[in-house]
């Protein structure tokens, strides 16, 4: 008896501890980016839901914005075609358009399908509704990597009317250009101008690394929080490079065009999210604006 009272009172201490940032966050929309491993295992794409439907039910404005690149892969490797690479971005070829739409609308329904299960009411979109993403042609050090494009325009107005009507946006990176063109969208990339154009309270990338590191080789060199300026400095030491370098790069930038802070998680830990949002220890880095305690 003595145990299950100990057990029970540990959950009660949980709720009690998760309360302030209940009340600080409630009615504040968070953008969260998912995609990585954490889309391919099933186990983890559950939790991932749980978490962004749980942050829905008590009181936050929750969008996601979701990834599907090695989904693509693979569509491309059925249909025979062999992925071209140009400075380590994809060229999306009017063919491989196509499936990639094809391919991040089926992973977008699927992200609903799970969202409504747990008895929330989820809507899929693509950047090219209500034209919500307007971009424009995106070069790889001048050269041409076909339809992939940087956003230069949002509309937000159908994430705001979604909101406003209780329903959880679930976006999928695809836009639309000047021409009216469908053009693929870094991921990364949508959810920070997304998150800009809302004003979010916070923005969350779902990666497959801890968070940040100064030395990614030495585990003691992690960094569970700091300002975009350090951040800033860091990068301009050279100090992060490889494929965190674009991700922190978009983190400052949100943080400059009004987001109130942005967290690097590891989406590979389940309920991740939880842990980062509702505990005062926290399992991510993240980067906080300037002047906050």
């Amino acid at each position: 008896m003595e145990k299950n009272l100990d057990k029970v009172m540990e959950k009660a201490e949980v709720l009690i501890e998760a309360l302030p940032y209940i009340q600080k966050f409630n009615r504040k929309i968070i953008v969260v980016k998912y995609g990585g491993s954490a889309m391919s295992n099933e186990e983890l794409q559950k939790n991932v839901i749980k978490d962004v439907t749980l942050l829905k039910l008590v009181g936050f404005k929750p969008i996601i914005v979701h990834g599907g690149g090695k989904e693509i892969s693979r569509w491309v490797g059925k249909v025979g075609k062999e992925a071209q690479f140009i400075n380590g971005l994809r060229v999306t070829d009017e063919e491989t358009m196509e499936i990639a739409e094809m391919v991040l609308g089926r992973v977008n329904k699927n992200l609903v399908r799970m969202v409504e299960e747990l008895g929330v009411k989820a809507v899929g979109i693509s950047g090219k509704d209500g034209k919500l993403l307007t971009v424009e042609k995106k070069l790889s050090n001048g050269q041409d990597i076909g339809f992939v494009g940087n956003v230069t325009k949002v509309s937000p107005k159908i994430i705001y009317d979604l909101l406003e009507n209780d329903f959880l946006p679930i976006v999928s990176p695809i836009g639309l250009g000047e021409d009216y063109e469908t053009y693929n969208i870094n991921a990364d990339d949508a959810a920070c101008a997304i998150a800009k154009a809302v004003g979010a309270d916070k923005l969350v990338f779902l990666t497959d690394i801890e968070g940040l590191y100064k030395d990614i080789n030495d585990k003691d060199s992690f960094i569970s929080r700091i300002t975009a300026k350090d951040a800033d400095a860091l990068i301009d030491q050279g100090i992060i490079g490889g494929g965190m370098l674009p991700k922190l790069n978009n983190c400052t930038d949100a943080i400059k065009n009004g987001v109130n802070r942005v967290h690097i998680l590891d989406g590979r830990i389940p309920h991740c999210l939880l842990l980062e949002i509702f505990t005062n220890s926290g399992v991510g880095t993240a980067i906080i604006k300037e002047e906050e305690n």
